[in-house]
């Protein structure tokens, strides 16, 4: 990361009025979250089953009590705090600058920091619902559940969290895709844009300001206008 790199894009940012920041787990593992794909990340430790086995949606429906141990140990992340990263996205929207946070995360940070406009792709852990009567129930209820959580009418209480298997939100997408498609800023980070259909959604950004922030390489660095390797935290801490 060069001064002329962070100077270009605080002076993207001065100019620009509809920034909107895509997001993956990069974000949020500078607040303590582990994340799935890098070399102490969840798909390189060692289970019973492939993480992606586990948090797929016939799995939940073959074993849901195992779905719960793995759920509650590695992806109910409660108790944790905003980092700078989404401390500065929430200021730029409250100063008007940024219109909206697309994010691939489910730990609900951009919202706990102070962002109004969010489009979690992948749902949200801070969401839960019965399957039967479709009653809300909290984060806090599922991970405090013996075994699998129920709900007064005795439905299994599962979260809001895309699965494996499961289709994304069609009201988050087209929401997230009229937002890229009239950002005159684009911003992208932490993330390996490697997911689909999640980082198929940069194609639909028609601007000239497509900013990548990652530590490593990403399939998409070629076609960015500005490209920072390193970490969030210390580019999102000169802004």
């Amino acid at each position: 990361m060069s001064m002329d790199q962070i100077e270009k894009l605080k002076q993207w940012i001065s100019e620009s009025k509809r920034i909107v920041f895509f997001g993956g787990a990069g974000v949020s593992t500078e607040s303590g979250i582990p994340d799935f794909r890098s070399v102490d990340g969840l798909y390189n430790q060692k289970f019973e089953y492939p993480p992606e086995e586990i948090i797929s949606h016939s799995f939940f429906l073959r074993d849901p009590a195992y779905f719960y141990r793995f759920y509650r140990e590695k992806m109910l992340p409660l108790g944790f705090e905003p980092n700078i990263t989404h401390r500065v996205l929430a200021r730029l929207e409250q100063e008007g600058r940024l219109s909206a946070v697309v994010t691939q995360n489910i730990d609900g940070l951009h919202q706990k920091a102070g962002s109004q406009t969010v489009y979690e792709l992948h749902g949200s852990v801070l969401r839960n619902y019965c399957q039967r009567c479709r009653k809300f129930h909290s984060a806090e209820f599922v991970k405090n559940a013996p075994g699998i959580p129920r709900c007064a009418c005795g439905g299994i209480v599962k979260p809001d969290v895309v699965l494996y298997e499961e289709g994304l939100d069609q009201d988050t997408i087209e929401k997230s895709v009229t937002a890229i498609y009239h950002a005159d800023l684009l911003i992208v980070g932490g993330t390996s844009l490697t997911v689909y259909p999640a980082a198929g959604l940069l194609r639909y950004y028609r601007g000239n300001r497509l900013v990548l922030i990652n530590r490593d390489e990403t399939p998409y660095d070629h076609q960015a206008d500005l490209v920072i390797h390193d970490s969030l935290g210390k580019v999102f801490s000169q802004l």
